[in-house]
């Protein structure tokens, strides 16, 4: 275009002044400034088009270089994450191994590789690693079930006991931890031979010293009020002492390794029928009206010996802590004085109904009931709702920790419902025998 303009400018030039009396020379500057002033313009316009041209090339390259350098930074902080979640893990005390949908081992901390003897590898089959029932059990249902699988086993490590816990990851895979309880179990096993061993000690001493204490009072009528209530005291408190072995020595017995439960078929009725009938005498001296609610014919699969000692606890309980006569009106509870104190006659409801594969199981009474801030607690032992009613009731805090944990066993579960005013009813569960 320029070079075009420049010829059209040189001839118009030269015409020009060939046809005028001006000097040659001075056309041919004309000429040459035409060209000049031409030729600059012209340069002006592609300097100006090639910076239009780079300037874009040269911000996407300063974008790509700053979003590469970003994405190296990212890369580094999660390889460094990384690095410090598996330190972490591998600092841990429990044993933890990740498999995916199809149950191949992505990752295991130090601890794992400990237990397994150096042999996991990651793609491995876990089942090639772990061959324990009990953990692969686990495992299996957390993949197939998608929910939390709990379990304990001794065969992974000789000597050794775990807590298994497998849970679903959200990419479809699962997480096992491994937690060795063998040093918790240890001490357990030695608190329970120390209670045993030293209940059964003091039993003896205990029975003499009630045994001379009714003695005296049964057979020396000269003893002075004074002496006989000192001994009335003596005699209730070694009682007292003597129901608190009792119970300790069953506690002991029922934790110990040694009790085996002989589960069998056994109508839910016949149950409760037995144990009222072994409540009997304490329902006469307590006058309380034993009735029965709706009852379930079905064959649940439990220990005779073991459910009959939990429901006459319960029962037991019902009459001593569920009478009438002590019922008031909740603003008492709450500081109020309160209307006089009910004086209905007391009452017991036993019942048993089948729920789903359970039967569920019911000592109802109609006390004062139990403060709800209690009824998580009231199954830990020698915990009581209220002390200076327990001791005089002769009361030791560890039947219902007796209950839960023969219920436990069986399967099935245990707990408490209660209404200040309107009594309290202990529900358990035993499982159905299908």
């Amino acid at each position: 275009m320029l070079l075009l303009l420049a010829i059209v400018m040189i001839g118009r030039g030269v015409y020009a002044f060939h046809q005028t009396s001006y000097p040659w020379w001075i056309g041919a500057l004309l000429i040459a400034g035409t060209l000049l002033v031409s030729i600059v313009i012209g340069g002006v316009n592609g300097v100006k088009n090639t910076r239009q041209r780079v300037l874009p090339l040269q911000e996407e390259n300063t974008r790509l270089r700053q979003s590469e350098q970003s994405l190296q930074y990212s890369l580094q902080e999660l390889r460094a994450a990384r690095t410090e979640t598996e330190s972490w893990m591998d600092s841990m005390q429990e044993a933890v191994v990740a498999v995916d949908a199809s149950g191949r081992i992505q990752w295991a901390n130090e601890r794992m590789r400990r237990i397994a003897g150096g042999q996991v590898r990651l793609g491995d089959a876990l089942v090639q690693t772990l061959r324990d029932p009990e953990v692969l059990e686990c495992v299996r249902s957390a993949l197939e079930q998608r929910s939390v699988c709990e379990g304990k086993t001794q065969l992974i490590a000789p000597g050794r006991s775990f807590d298994i816990t497998a849970a679903p990851t959200p990419a479809g895979g699962a997480v096992l931890v491994l937690h060795d309880i063998t040093q918790i179990e240890q001490v357990e096993r030695t608190q329970r031979d120390f209670v045993a061993n030293v209940s059964h000690e003091l039993r003896t001493p205990l029975t003499s010293i009630s045994g001379y204490v009714e003695t005296l009072l049964d057979h020396e009528p000269g003893l002075s009020p004074q002496a006989q209530e000192f001994l009335g005291i003596i005699l209730k408190n070694g009682t007292r002492m003597n129901r608190l072995i009792e119970d300790l020595l069953a506690l002991a017995h029922v934790e110990s390794e040694e009790s085996k439960l002989n589960p069998a078929p056994v109508a839910a009725a016949q149950l409760l029928g037995d144990a009222a009938d072994a409540m009997s005498a304490l329902l006469q001296d307590f006058g309380v009206i034993l009735s029965f609610g709706p009852m379930s014919e079905r064959l649940v699969f439990a220990d005779r010996d073991a459910v009959h000692q939990v429901l006459t606890n319960l029962i037991e309980n019902a009459v001593k802590y569920g009478n009438p006569q002590s019922r008031y009106s909740p603003s008492l509870f709450l500081g109020g004085d309160g209307p006089p104190p009910v004086t209905e006659r007391p009452r017991v409801e036993l019942s048993a109904v089948e729920s789903g594969e359970m039967v569920q199981f019911s000592v109802r009474d109609f006390g004062a009931g139990i403060p709800s801030e209690h009824l998580d607690r009231i199954f830990e032992r020698f915990y009581r709702v209220d002390k200076a009613r327990s001791r005089e009731s002769g009361g030791t805090g560890l039947g219902l920790a007796i209950a839960k944990y023969i219920v436990t066993v069986h399967g099935g579960s245990i707990h408490a419902e209660s209404e200040l005013g309107h009594g309290s009813t202990f529900v358990f569960t035993l499982p159905l025998a299908l």
